[in-house]
């Protein structure tokens, strides 16, 4: 079962509700997305961290329903 565009960009809308989100389908099978997301939240923080709070507001579905995730995150300039 794959995540589908609605469902993942439901996810980082939740988490960065005052982000700028642009979600690509790399493979063009709901299976490998690439998303960008410029977060006031991500102010100050290592890109790391900024991935990791990522990764939690996906509340542990990468790996399963989301194959794979290709992250852009960083503040706004």
């Amino acid at each position: 079962m794959a995540m589908d565009r609605e469902t993942l960009e439901a996810h980082l809308t939740e988490a960065f509700p005052e982000a700028e989100i642009v979600l690509t389908d790399l493979a063009g099978d709901n299976d490998h997305w690439q998303a960008e997301i410029v977060s006031p939240q991500f102010a100050g923080m290592p890109r790391v961290r900024q991935h990791q709070l990522v990764y939690a507001a996906l509340k542990g579905k990468m790996g399963g329903e989301l194959h794979a995730l290709a992250l852009k995150t960083r503040a706004p300039d």
